[in-house]
């Protein structure tokens, strides 16, 4: 069994991979849907998201058997069972391609007739985007083949191969949309072909580097009815949850696009693009922490795992924190310098998504929690029918008139509420949990922590004049007004003692 020390040493260092990773991805990501937005026009963009979100909607079987494979996998490396590891790899390979055949059959049906008879597509674009649909379908078969693979690195805590693929999954988007400003096809049909090739690249790559290093993943057909069903149950409860986080976001997306025009749906794309590049920061230490939080479970560390609990829920929260604040003050700048327009809608889009995913943040270890238990049942039902309700609620809303800004105020109230019904159902599963303690501790150390740090950079964004400028001192005043304020107010004593004395050690060495 590893120490304590270890692992937080271990989580450091796959953090810092992932931070480096992080910030690669970042700015590439940023430049490239400049390009891509200019390449395509507003219209063909909103079209390739709302028809990519019809498919990531059906895709969500991938995103159910996903949870369930990493679940399993991990647990049997902290309990270090090899021989149940390999069964594990191996049944999951065989769950994921009866559901790749149960995908296509829906894709090639319901979901063609859905994106031919219900989606507001511009007329003379019909044919491109049932292209990019067929695209997008088998980029999401590969996907969901190569998913189990992707679930070993993670487990394994193999952060550095997987920053360095992930890398080079973006350094070929960067290529691809070089490729529409010189291509002399349909740039939406060449985009949706290209997409499609990175990412078979990309799933190739994982899987040739897991056969290599991981005795585990050479696949063998067991017979193991038991293990079977029981992944299967986690995962068909994992599908609702799946099921109910996409009628929250793509579901919405198609649901802007029924009573509005695709450039709405660029709009909501811009700005989820904008707050993916920022919740990249806690998402990457959420990634590197997982699997300590199950492996601390399996062990039965009931109490290094509460710790690591509340620490990584503060401390995601504090990530997104330190760029999302800046981001809201000054949304309509930064989209002016990044795009050279600002689209209609996006910039409150993009203000509501940042306070949205805010809290999301803080919610993650939590569901880590209850997934490490392996009862999903009652956590899937209650939360995922929280999460489709934004839909007929938003749908009342947008039938009364209302502009589309209301599904995202439905969204954050909704949101919201799930976060202290996931602290309910943790205490249900595991008694000794302090709910009350991470109330305080976490929920309320963390609005109080939000609220104070704005204070000094709203105050210079109301002082000093708009320009490039202002946005900049505006972000320095934000890093360095939520560090004073999260070493102050936002971390216990004992934690702040560590951080003291580890900058001792690291830069008052004599």
């Amino acid at each position: 069994m590893a120490s304590t020390l270890e692992n937080n040493k271990r989580i450091a260092k796959n953090t810092l991979y992932l931070y480096a990773r992080m910030l690669v991805i970042m700015f590439v990501s940023l430049y490239t849907s400049r390009i891509v937005l200019k390449a395509l026009g507003v219209n063909d963009f909103g079209t390739y998201n709302v028809v990519g979100g019809v498919v990531a909607m059906m895709g969500l079987l991938r995103g159910a058997m996903s949870a369930a494979t990493t679940r399993y996998i991990t647990f049997e490396i902290g309990r270090n069972d090899e021989a149940q590891l390999k069964k594990t790899f191996s049944v999951s390979i065989m769950i994921y391609a009866s559901i790749c055949t149960l995908f296509l059959l829906i894709a090639e049906t319901v979901g063609l007739w859905f994106v031919n008879t219900y989606l507001n597509i511009p007329e003379g674009r019909e044919v491109a985007a049932n292209w990019v649909y067929q695209f997008t379908i088998f980029s999401v078969i590969f996907e969901m083949m190569a998913q189990p693979y992707n679930s070993l690195i993670i487990s394994h805590e193999k952060m550095s191969v997987y920053s360095y693929v992930s890398i080079l999954e973006v350094l070929l988007k960067l290529l691809i949309a070089y490729a529409l400003i010189y291509s002399p096809f349909d740039n939406l049909i060449i985009y949706g072909f290209l997409m499609m090739c990175s990412s078979i690249i990309i799933q190739m790559i994982y899987a040739i580097y897991c056969r290599r290093k991981f005795p585990e993943s050479k696949f063998k057909i067991y017979k193991d009815k038991k293990l079977f069903f029981e992944m299967l149950s986690y995962s068909w409860w994992n599908l609702f949850g799946s099921a109910s986080a996409l009628v929250k976001g793509q579901g919405l997306n198609i649901l802007l696009n029924v009573f509005f025009t695709p450039a709405v749906n660029a709009a909501r794309g811009i700005a989820f693009q904008i707050n993916n590049a920022i919740s990249q920061f806690s998402h990457n230490f959420y990634t590197a922490v997982r699997p300590q939080i199950t492996k601390y479970y399996a062990q039965d560390d009931l109490n290094n795992m509460f710790k690591l609990v509340f620490r990584s829920s503060k401390l995601s929260f504090y990530l997104n924190l330190m760029f999302g604040v800046p981001l809201i003050i000054e949304t309509p700048q930064i989209i002016d310098l990044w795009l050279g327009q600002v689209p209609d809608y996006v910039v409150i889009f993009t203000r509501l998504i940042i306070l949205i995913s805010l809290v999301d943040a803080m919610a993650h270890p939590l569901m880590t929690s209850i997934h490490s238990t392996g009862h999903v049942a009652l956590y899937q039902s209650v939360v995922g029918t929280l999460n489709i309700l934004n839909l007929p609620v938003s749908y009342v809303f947008l039938k009364l008139g209302y502009s589309p800004v209301s599904v995202f105020y439905v969204s954050l109230v909704i949101t919201t509420l799930s976060l202290f019904v996931r602290l309910a159902i943790v205490k249900r599963y595991i008694p000794t949990f302090p709910t009350i303690k991470y109330t305080f501790q976490v929920f309320g150390v963390c609005l109080l922590v939000g609220i104070v740090m704005s204070i000094l950079p709203a105050l210079i964004h109301i002082y000093v004049p708009s320009s490039l400028w202002c946005v900049l001192i505006v972000f320095v005043a934000s890093v360095v007004s939520e560090i004073v304020t999260v070493f102050f107010m936002g971390l216990k004593r004992d934690e702040r003692g560590f951080v003291v004395d580890t900058f001792k050690k690291k830069f008052l060495k004599k």
